[in-house]
């Protein structure tokens, strides 16, 4: 279910050559952990025995590709390169640095498999919110929410068969931190991921667009993972979910605006902005409501520690922090709370997105990724929420300007906090 690959093994059947999938391990990434590299890798594993039944070299390179790509196509006489698309400003310098250093008659192709109607193709601008881009996709969507062609089994085999891989050993390439450990609810790989699918489809789908703003309730997909890693292709789940629409019309619909609309605009706003992760990526009226209240007496500062071990004075907010320190995936309805919060307790705007960039970054399964940064409602984006990004006409209020505020006393509203809190309480 990957559209990159799938053009690969088109251009490869039609100039009957052999295909080689490459996956270039780099020793660190922004800040991953080893529990975002095992999740990672054990997918790979998965890839790498389906790529065998199907005659296809997979090849796993230690190192970044601009170091050790090029030197594999010049030693495989490799024909063409395909790769796949990521909007975030480091994966699209490796794919320039890349593009610089090969020979001058290997052909060099991008393909979004990220999203389901191209990036570039959804819109040739940055959007100002759901409202603008939402018809731009729906539009588009006919022609690019297509079921996938399969991948075959390839009849043009390789001169020589691909190293194998030893698999320990890239562990010891890493250069990550491997105190954060992995967690227990998300086997990694594909086949993992399509069972989390099928389980969401036939039990939670029914009352996600009932409770799923709900933290006790089981009404969430939790796909994040599988398709931050693309293990899962977001055009299968929606294929997937879709069936389900005369049925569960409202589900299946909310389930599309957060996985199509709400996803691909975090990807346009990365690809268009390039101050995506700092607070002069905010629109002006945001990072001047910011710079008024920025001397603003704060009601409790925080450090770093204290946040990242969740020893604040606000029981829910040190809830939400344990469970994404623990499992890897904080509720989504608290995502925004968790970033207001860090907002209100740190001494500027930039300290605050610092730290819940850091935090999301290093705990969440799907950190490093578009909606980490400024995803709404099921990812409640950092930037989004602490510089209110698509937000505007909130009352005036100390530290948070014009910014829209949130509250403890909002949340006991909306659900049972205490019963969130006891299910997340400290441990020690």
């Amino acid at each position: 279910d990957n559209w990159a690959f799938l053009y690969a093994q088109r251009l490869a059947l039609k100039q009957e050559l052999p295909l080689h999938v490459c996956f270039c391990l780099v020793p660190k990434f922004l800040e991953a952990t080893i529990r975002h590299y095992r999740f990672l890798l054990r997918g790979l594993q998965e890839v790498a025995e389906e790529c065998a039944e199907l005659n296809i070299s997979f090849h796993l390179l230690l190192g970044y590709a601009k170091d050790v790509l090029p030197t594999f196509v010049v030693e495989h006489g490799v024909g063409g390169l395909v790769t796949d698309f990521n909007p975030l400003r480091l994966p699209r310098q490796w794919v320039e640095d890349v593009r610089e250093r090969l020979p001058e008659d290997v052909p060099f192709a991008q393909v979004d498999a990220h999203n389901i109607v191209p990036c570039w193709v959804a819109s040739p601008k940055q959007e100002y919110s759901a409202r603008t881009i939402r018809g731009k996709i729906h539009a588009q969507l006919p022609e690019f929410l297509t079921e996938f062609p399969p991948v075959v089994r390839h009849p043009h085999p390789p001169s020589c068969p691909a190293e194998p891989i030893a698999w320990e050993a890239c562990y010891s390439s890493l250069q990550v931190d491997h105190t954060v450990k992995e967690v227990e609810w998300a086997t990694p790989g594909t086949a993992a991921g399509l069972a989390v699918l099928k389980s969401f489809i036939a039990e939670r789908l029914k009352s996600f667009s009932t409770h799923r703003n709900d933290p006790n309730k089981a009404a969430l997909s939790n796909l994040s993972p599988w398709l931050h890693f693309g293990q899962v292709s977001t055009q299968r789940a929606i294929l997937e979910v879709q069936k389900h629409r005369r049925t569960y019309k409202d589900s299946v619909d909310a389930f599309v605006e957060e996985a199509v609309v709400r996803r691909e605009l975090a990807e346009n706003f990365c690809y268009y902005n390039e101050n995506y992760d700092s607070v002069q990526g905010a629109y002006d009226w945001a990072q001047t409501t910011l710079k008024l209240h920025a001397k603003d007496k704060r009601p409790y500062l925080y450090s770093l520690q204290e946040l990242e071990q969740g020893t604040t004075h606000d029981p829910l907010w040190n809830a939400a922090q344990l469970q994404m320190v623990r499992e890897g995936k904080m509720h989504g309805f608290l995502r925004m709370y968790w970033a207001k919060k860090i907002l209100e307790w740190t001494r500027s705007p930039e300290e605050a997105l610092q730290f819940a960039i850091y935090l999301n970054d290093r705990y969440e399964l799907d950190g490093r990724d578009p909606n980490g940064y400024v995803g709404k409602l099921q990812d409640g984006g950092c930037l989004w929420s602490i510089c209110g990004i698509h937000d505007q006409g909130w009352a005036e209020r100390a530290v948070f300007g014009k910014i829209r505020y949130m509250n403890y006393a909002g949340c006991k509203r909306k659900f049972d906090v205490d019963q969130f809190e006891r299910r997340y309480a400290p441990t020690h």
